[in-house]
């Protein structure tokens, strides 16, 4: 059996080896944001996906959903078991995905108006 988790477990980074190496420039992966973040979109770039999906597919299906280059997202809820999966304005629609996925969404903080 497996012991309780801990707040220490359960408020873990999600980040972690299968995250793609981040280039200064882009900002930070969107897997890696909490509940209320609001940034745009400054590079899609997948290295791993989940198991069973090429990163290449993982990536063309992002961006037909609309995580593209420029757009604004915002994470609007998180899951309840390890923040996962999360909820994702873009662009005046909403997805759900899993943060390993959202992973290789890269972001920049919205700067205020």
């Amino acid at each position: 059996m497996n012991p309780p988790l801990t707040q220490t477990h359960a408020l873990a980074p999600i980040a972690g080896p299968d995250t793609p190496a981040a280039d200064p420039r882009d900002g930070e992966p969107l897997g890696e944001g909490r509940r209320g973040f609001k940034g745009v979109i400054t590079a899609v770039r997948v290295q791993k996906a989940s198991p069973g999906l090429d990163p290449a597919e993982l990536e063309r299906r992002l961006l037909e959903m609309g995580f593209v280059e420029g757009a604004r997202v915002e994470i609007l809820h998180e899951g309840f078991i390890r923040r996962d999966p999360i909820c994702v304005s873009v662009d005046e629609r909403r997805v759900a995905l899993r943060r390993c996925d959202a992973g290789g969404v890269f972001v920049r903080p919205e700067t205020a108006r």
